[in-house]
């Protein structure tokens, strides 16, 4: 079984899949941008993901999204593929999965996850102080634009690739840390047992 677990960035995505592989440990996480990063590495000498998105020209960009479908789309197993369906850059948004990746990556379910424009940007704070720096800081309208976006984007993909395409609305309040991570990995959990 192949997932793709999309959200906006900062969303939590991460994390959910960290509980899906607590309770299903043979289970693979694999991070698409990673599996690119590796092929340009490869391929061009690129040292970071900010000097690949420099360096390489869009027709290679798109082939090296390709080749890190098709080795994903190999990985035998179940395998959770975490990456994003739309990215914003800089005039709008450029698709994660374009048709002819998605088709290549064979999912079987595409799972969005949706959470408060609010907790969201407190997270990505919490990125800012820890891992994650050089995030740009957006408004909730802006977070809010990219989910609807999102929606519109991972339609297209689960109809290009004929996967099915599951939404989880994670905007509830939690009642205790990390309650969205635990929501979310139960619904991949279902799908990877068939119920």
């Amino acid at each position: 079984m192949r997932i793709v677990v999309l959200a906006v960035p900062g969303g939590g995505k991460t994390t959910i899949m960290r509980y899906v592989q607590k309770d299903m440990p043979d289970v693979k996480v694999v991070n698409f941008g990673d599996y690119m990063f590796k092929i340009a590495r490869r391929l061009y000498g690129i040292r970071d993901r900010d000097e690949m998105r420099k360096r390489i020209p869009p027709d290679d960009y798109v082939r090296l999204q390709e080749e890190a479908a098709r080795e994903i789309a190999s990985i035998p197993g179940d395998v959770l593929i975490d990456t994003h369906v739309s990215i914003k850059m800089r005039g709008g948004y450029y698709p994660g999965l374009p048709d002819d990746v998605v088709k290549l990556l064979k999912p079987h379910y595409l799972v969005l996850f949706e959470f408060n424009p609010e907790v969201v940007l407190s997270r990505r704070m919490k990125d800012i102080r820890g891992v994650r720096s050089g995030r740009d800081i957006e408004k909730p309208e802006e977070v809010e634009m990219q989910q609807q976006i999102n929606r519109l984007f991972a339609a297209a993909a689960a109809n290009a690739a004929r996967a099915i395409l599951r939404i989880v609305d994670l905007r509830f309040p939690e009642t205790h840390p990390y309650e969205h991570a635990e929501v979310g990995a139960r619904e991949i959990i279902k799908l990877l047992k068939g119920s």
